[in-house]
């Protein structure tokens, strides 16, 4: 068997998210459909994380394993050929058999996007997520500071992010080594996180309650206050998905 490494890059606009379902279009499932036909036998992607419906990646990573001798241009060639559009695969290579994309990852980075202007254009609206008002940079970046290093992040978990009756491994603690809201253009910024892993609507839960603290409705000594509780019901609301990017997987 070889074991095929891709990294792809997708809209997320138009899919059900990444993870296989059986009445609804999404990434994986597009992906499996093409390699089953292209290797001539079933095949099953295995991908560094599930991202919700309408979320984007720059880079996701995935892998597969087959015992086809297709040559691996020709395979990445083939797949860009039968995919939509919105589906590209960048790179494909092979790799050792112990490497799985999902348990080997040692960090990733997510981007997500926002603009403030009066109105927004039209190019913008499937990528950035319309806030029009004036926002508190500095608040934000305040609260932004304050997630960097080792924490419990409970407070901004999804419900279902993880099996909670496993009382062994880290549960909800996670070390984040870049928390910063980056300028972009005139009105736009766009948050940059970088973390040993992520939960379920993590980056969008703290995006919520960050937000809440540009607005006004929150203080930074609050978000604080939030990010201890480790409670979901004390942070804000989810960001809309569309905003959210996954930038880049890394390895060691």
């Amino acid at each position: 068997m070889r074991n095929i490494k891709i990294t792809i890059a997708f809209d997320g606009t138009d899919f059900s998210g990444w993870q296989r379902q059986s009445n609804a279009v999404t990434i994986q499932g597009e992906i499996e459909k093409a390699l089953s036909r292209i290797c001539d036998a079933p095949t099953t992607l295995h991908g560094a994380g599930r991202t919700d419906a309408g979320v984007h990646a720059l880079a996701m990573v995935a892998n597969f394993e087959t015992k086809s001798t297709i040559d691996l241009p020709q395979l990445q060639k083939a797949l860009n050929s039968i995919l939509s559009f919105a589906i590209r695969i960048n790179e494909i290579v092979e790799v050792p058999a112990e490497f799985h994309s999902r348990f080997s990852p040692s960090s990733k980075t997510y981007l997500y996007n926002i603009d403030t202007s009066a109105i927004q254009s039209p190019i913008n609206r499937l990528y950035h997520v319309h806030i029009p008002q004036k926002l508190s940079i500095s608040s934000m970046e305040k609260c932004l500071s304050k997630i960097v290093g080792t924490h419990d992040f409970a407070s901004f978990e999804a419900s279902g992010s993880r099996d909670k009756s496993i009382t062994t491994g880290r549960g909800s603690v996670r070390t984040i080594h870049i928390a910063k809201l980056n300028k972009t253009g005139k009105g736009s910024y766009q948050f940059e996180f970088s973390g040993d892993g992520f939960l379920r609507h993590m980056v969008r839960n703290i995006v919520g309650t960050v937000l809440d603290v540009g607005k006004g409705r929150t203080t930074a000594e609050e978000f604080e206050e939030i990010l201890s509780a480790k409670d979901r019901s004390a942070a804000g609301m989810t960001a809309p998905a569309h905003g959210l990017f996954l930038k880049q997987v890394y390895y060691e």
